[in-house]
């Protein structure tokens, strides 16, 4: 099995479409947490809603234009992040994240975001890692400034879910920016 070890109690792995049973029961669980900050929570309703999005981001994986990943702690899906888009042609990708409040504060997003940028970067060539997130979600924004990302802008009424319209703050790494 692929892993990547953030602490002594969790791990990084791919978030395949065979685990869509458990993915669907994790976003149960935490649905209120992430409604206002995660479009997909409002649509993982169930098992085949899970695979559907799984798939979804294996197909990404596969043409080589996004990944999901989980994190596991104590062997219980806790969270993820993934690469929401990946376009190795101009170099550029976005990263995203979401974890339990249950998990939080241990530093596992922060571990897991800094494997994937210096895997971006590295080994993959990109020029520019970007994180998007609502203005107010202040614990996204401190995040992505404490990996080092700088904020560029707010994108006004960018994207509708949850029967709104909502702004996004575009963070971003260049290359040569990395702490």
């Amino acid at each position: 099995m692929l892993s990547l070890a953030l602490a002594d109690d969790a791990e990084l792995r791919p978030l395949e479409p065979w685990r869509s049973a458990e993915f669907a029961a994790h976003v149960a669980k935490i649905r209120d947490e992430l409604k206002p900050w995660i479009p997909w929570a409002y649509g993982v309703e169930d098992e085949a809603a899970a695979r559907a999005l799984l798939q979804d981001y294996a197909d990404r994986q596969a043409s080589d234009t996004g990944r999901l990943y989980g994190i596991w702690v104590d062997g219980e899906l806790a969270g993820g992040t993934l690469f929401r888009t990946f376009d190795v042609r101009h170099g550029v990708c976005e990263v995203g994240v979401w974890l339990g409040a249950a998990h939080r504060g241990r530093g596992l997003i922060t571990t897991a975001v800094r494997h994937m940028i210096d895997w971006a970067f590295d080994v993959r060539g990109m020029s520019r890692v970007e994180w998007h997130c609502d203005p107010g979600n202040a614990p996204s924004a401190a995040t992505a400034e404490r990996l080092g990302f700088t904020c560029e802008g707010t994108l006004r009424s960018a994207a509708e879910f949850g029967g709104s319209r909502r702004d996004y703050q575009i963070w971003a790494m260049l290359v040569d920016e990395r702490p």
